[in-house]
Order: structure tokens, then sequence, then C-alpha cells
């Protein structure tokens, strides 16, 4: 009898003879923008997107996927998206306060949103911290009819059902509130106000995570929590001072998680992360995305699966950055083969759009992108035809074929 999704999941993750690729798509970083989505539309006529692109993540305009596209890709994944509470239209410009009090501004394409401010950069004292304007971690608004449909995805159907993240994290939530130099600075010359809003921040989650897996515990396999750490180059802080200042409150977050529920932990950071993977792993993700080929030190696959594998998942590594909007079939077909065969040949890989699918990706390659994950993606992998495709997209970029 062939496994379910939820239980092909599981195979994956205990290296324990998946029947394929777990496949991914629809969480809040990771689904499609609002563009992309309306020009899928006219190549799948016989799919019912009926839900006009109801816009998931404000910031990056990304849409709910309709459940008929999930099913048409084949997605094993259905996420359960905390609603957006505590949100306050401007009035000065098209833009938003979000419930952290962060500004945030409509880019002059109005194709995104960008931060506009930060509440806390003139603070001067840890008394300011607690005179801020925090969130109500208890609003009743923001888990509504969560757990309701968690148990009904549980009981009728066989997906991997994920919490997906609560749209902050410590480290970039105090970024955003103090000013990135600001925050920068204090790190370094003023670590206890650093570490007050650190510590308040990661209260504040692990208060409104308990309260969203009261509601859904029972039912989900996975949680999504995010943290950006890198930039295309590097990190953004030096390991050194990641560790004394940053590890301690992810450590407590995701610590705090897992106890409340029998959960895989994924965690989120974008960017140059190699030197901080193994620190990833002491803090208790399970489960690294998006693995962003595209910069510095995370291309190399077969890499990471050698050193990490055995401790660590990995999610993504379909780059959207560079990849995905230049590459050929044929490349797209070697990249897709090239990041199953390096990290899920025993399993402990869900491929997946290592971040949003953005409208300077033709659709076409979205639809080929997903068609070719469910033909190559069986057990046992049979990549070699595929792999004999030719070069890959970053093996011509570095060519100087790529413009």
């Amino acid at each position: 009898m062939a496994m379910t999704p939820r239980e092909n999941f599981r195979a994956a993750m205990e290296r324990a003879g998946p029947e394929w690729v777990p496949l991914d798509m629809g969480k809040h970083i990771g689904s499609i923008h609002r563009h992309h989505y309306a020009a899928l539309a006219p190549l799948l006529p016989d799919v019912a997107m009926a839900n006009g692109g109801l816009i998931l993540d404000r910031m990056a305009q990304t849409v709910v996927p309709d459940e008929a596209l999930l099913a048409r890709f084949g997605i094993d994944f259905r996420w359960l998206v905390p609603n957006w509470v505590q949100v306050r239209e401007r009035q000065d410009v098209d833009g938003y306060i979000d419930m952290w009090g962060v500004p945030y501004r409509a880019a002059a394409a109005r194709d995104h949103y960008a931060v506009d401010g930060a509440p806390l950069k003139g603070a001067t004292s840890i008394a300011d911290i607690e005179a801020h304007a925090w969130p109500d971690p208890d609003d009743p608004a923001q888990f509504a009819g969560l757990g309701e449909r968690a148990r009904h995805l549980h009981a009728t159907t066989g997906f991997v059902l994920g919490a997906d993240a609560i749209k902050a994290g410590p480290l970039m939530s105090a970024l955003q509130i103090r000013g990135y130099e600001q925050f920068f600075v204090d790190l370094v010359v003023n670590p206890e106000f650093a570490d007050a809003l650190l510590r308040r921040i990661t209260e504040l989650l692990k208060h409104m995570w308990t309260r969203f897996m009261a509601e859904v515990g029972p039912y989900v396999q996975i949680a999504y929590v995010t943290d950006d750490l890198g930039t295309q180059t590097s990190l953004l802080i030096s390991p050194r001072l990641y560790r004394a200042r940053i590890k301690p409150f992810h450590r407590d977050l995701h610590e705090h998680i897992r106890g409340l529920a029998p959960v895989k932990l994924m965690m989120h950071t974008d960017g140059a992360v190699l030197p901080l993977i193994p620190d990833l792993i002491e803090t208790g993700a399970d489960i690294l995305n998006p693995v962003q080929t595209s910069t510095a030190g995370m291309g190399d696959t077969a890499a990471l699966k050698a050193r990490f594998g055995d401790r660590l998942a990995f999610h993504g590594a379909i780059d959207v950055q560079q990849m995905m909007p230049g590459a050929t079939a044929d490349e797209l077909r070697w990249e897709i083969a090239r990041r199953m065969a390096d990290l899920g040949g025993d399993g402990g890989y869900i491929i997946a759009p290592c971040h949003n699918i953005g409208h300077d990706i033709a659709p076409q390659t979205t639809v080929a992108f997903f068609d070719m994950v469910r033909e190559l993606g069986r057990y046992p992998l049979a990549l070699d035809g595929a792999l004999a495709t030719g070069a890959s997209f970053f093996e011509r970029l570095a060519r100087g074929r790529v413009l």
C-alpha cells in the first residue's frame, strides 16, 4: 500500500525508506507572488484558482494558494498560518504598522512593502523597552479557526501539517524595532539593552507559541521558525557574537516549542550561514530552510549533506533568485536532479523553491518545476539521465553566459 504524504515525510526524516522526495510550497515564506499567481492561471485552465489571490503575506505580496493548485502541483504539505492581528493602517502613506509597532510602506511598484522606520530607534534605557506598545499575545483572533482546520485536515487527509511561523524572530524583530544600525551597535556596546530587547521579544513569542500549539499541537508534524542571520556573502554578525548574544534566545525559543508538541522544528534563515549550522543544530533545529544555494558557502549541497546530514534535514535548495528566473528547461531539470542527488539520496530532504516564487520567474518555469519534481523524485532515485542534460545554470553563470 502506498504511503500517505504524512507517512512519507516521517520516513524521509528518519531516513527509513521514503517513497518520494517530499515537495513543499505554500507557507508564508515560500508561496507565490500575486502577479505570478495571476500569470499562472492561463497556463492551467483546468485548475480552479478561485480565491482570487487572497494575500498570505502582505509584506511580500504572496498569496494563499488554492487547494486545486496545491493538488495539481502535488504538494505534500498544508500549512496552518497565524492570522494577521493588531495591524493598523497608516494614514500618511500607503502602508501599515504591524503588531510589533514596525511601520511598512508600499514600494513604488506596489509589489511589496518595506520597513519604513524603527519605533525604538531613539530609546535610551530598558525602561523605554518596557514602555513600548508590545503586541497582546493573548489576542484570541491570532489563532482563531486554526485548531478546527488542523483537526479536520488531520482526520480527512494524509497531508503533512505544519504550524507556520509567527512572523517574527528574536534577531530580525530586534533589528526592525530598534533599527539595524543601532541594534548592531547595541549588541557590542550596550549588551544589557540588547539582551533586554531580545528577551522581551522571545518571551512574547514563547507565549504565542504556547497558545498556537494548544490549538494545533495534537495534529501538526512540523513547526516553522524564522530569523535571518546571513547576507549574500557573509553572516550578519560574527559567529562569536551570535553565540554570545543571539544563540541563547534561539535555544530558549526552540526548546520551548519542541516541549509543546512532538514536532520537527524547521529553522528559516536566508543567506551565507554555513559557519552557524552547527550552532543551529545545537539550538534544536531539525530542518534547515531555505538552503540558499546562490549565497557564499551554500552551493555545495553534497558537502552540506556529508557534513551535517546525519543530524539535520534540508528544505528548499531550488534557487529563485538567480537560477529559476534564467534557467533553460534542461538546466532546471539538472538543478532539480542535482539537489535531489546531493541532499535526498537516503531521505532527509524536502524539495521546494528556496523562497517565494517571484514575478521575475516565467510561469512556464514554475509549472515545469513541479512537474519535473514529480517525475524525478521517486525512490530509488534514478537521476543519471537528468544529470546528463548539461551544465547547470550556475556553471553557465560562472562562465559569463548569463547576463
